[in-house]
């Protein structure tokens, strides 16, 4: 099992450059586990692409509805007071937005407070970092992540 970052869930829905890089890794994880408010984050960043034209109202309706299904069958973690205090302190370490805390903190928990050897599937810079600094392997490999970002 992997803990799943919203912004690598979504290519797993819209044909992005990482598409073929985390449908690779969705399809070697045994299931995946997300945070409490990761479907949101979704619904958001499928909002912002139909504002910005590059998705229809109907692709936006249809990216929603496989999210729903995908969180129908991954590990889920909830909101909880150590969650929201551990991400208080995460920020105090890293250099992150708040819900890229929250997830982060989520993972944690769900390690058990210890990441070594649990991995972590995201692709935004910083929270791949924080998550590399607090114990997990990232993926995709950093060779990769720079290879698709450049």
């Amino acid at each position: 099992m992997k803990f799943w970052d919203s912004c690598a869930l979504i290519p797993l829905c819209i044909d992005e450059p990482f598409t073929g890089t985390v449908r690779t890794i969705a399809e070697e994880d045994e299931g995946l586990v997300a945070w409490w408010g990761t479907p949101v984050e979704c619904c958001s960043a499928f909002a912002r692409y139909r504002r910005e034209n590059k998705i229809s109202a109907d692709e936006e309706r249809i990216f929603r509805s496989l999210v729903n299904t995908l969180a129908e069958s991954w590990t889920e973690i909830s909101p909880t007071e150590e969650a929201r205090t551990l991400a208080s302190r995460l920020l105090l370490r890293h250099p992150l937005r708040a819900a890229d805390s929250l997830q982060l903190a989520a993972a944690v928990i769900w390690t058990g407070k210890r990441p070594e050897g649990f991995e972590f599937v995201c692709l935004d810079k910083r929270l791949r970092e924080a998550a590399q600094a607090e114990g997990f392997t990232v993926l995709p490999a950093q060779q990769a992540f720079d290879a698709l970002c450049s």
